[in-house]
């Protein structure tokens, strides 16, 4: 598959997208992929409680149920996670550090299969010339821990103007009206902000620490990062 490619060169035979492979899932899983409340054997009470229907006994050709003992206990009976598909129009929740979709809705809208390392990458805001390292679960391990590259590259922008001891009076940016932050209620709003200042905080004193912000700050402020 074609991608975007490093500025400075040739575009037709460089411009290839890397990473754009899924991790395979067992035969299991394949068969199951779809919500697990959709699945036979399976009921969901007024309650919106899932259990097991009593009636319908669905086994898979290994001898395993089709619906596994995990998938209703989660949440207490009430998650929709388990071997759900994302939808187009809406955000995903989390990027794994492992594609499973046993316990998170990972699995492609269309496709029968997880999202790949590129899928992954591009949720994170890498560009499609960055190339990852490892196996492929070691891949999607390093995206899946790593920060999204729009978040890091504000940090570095602030730090770079805090170094510098400059100032900005408008803001780095405004959201549109459909953010979903914007959507939330004002409760769930200040708690997603607090959970993100602290980990900004933490960031700044791993960073601190290590003596790196300056490295930090290069390497998100220079045009030709992908290089270091």
């Amino acid at each position: 598959m074609m991608g975007s490619a490093c500025k400075g060169t040739r575009k037709a035979e460089k411009s290839v997208l890397y990473d754009h492979l899924p991790l395979p899932l067992n035969e299991d899983d394949y068969l199951r992929g779809a919500n697990f409340r959709d699945l036979p054997g399976v009921v969901v009470g007024a309650n919106n409680v899932a259990r097991r229907d009593p009636k319908t006994e669905m086994e898979l050709p290994s001898g395993k149920q089709m619906v596994p003992d995990y998938a209703l206990n989660f949440s207490e009976g009430k998650s929709t996670k388990p071997f759900a598909r994302l939808w187009w129009d809406e955000t995903v929740p989390t990027v794994l550090t492992k594609p499973d979709p046993h316990c998170q809705a990972y699995l492609h809208p269309e496709q029968d299969r997880v999202l790949t390392v590129r899928e992954s990458a591009r949720l994170q805001g890498f560009p499609d010339y960055y190339k990852f390292c490892g196996q492929v679960k070691e891949r999607y391990c390093q995206i899946g821990n790593a920060v999204a590259v729009p978040v890091a590259r504000a940090l570095g922008y602030a730090m770079g103007l805090a170094v510098q001891k400059l100032s900005r009076a408008e803001p780095l940016l405004t959201l549109p009206p459909s953010s979903p932050i914007l959507l939330l209620p004002s409760c769930c709003r200040l708690r997603f902000l607090m959970l993100s200042v602290n980990s900004i905080l933490f960031l700044s004193t791993t960073c601190t620490t290590l003596g790196t912000w300056s490295i930090v700050w290069a390497c998100f402020s220079s045009p030709t990062s992908h290089n270091l």
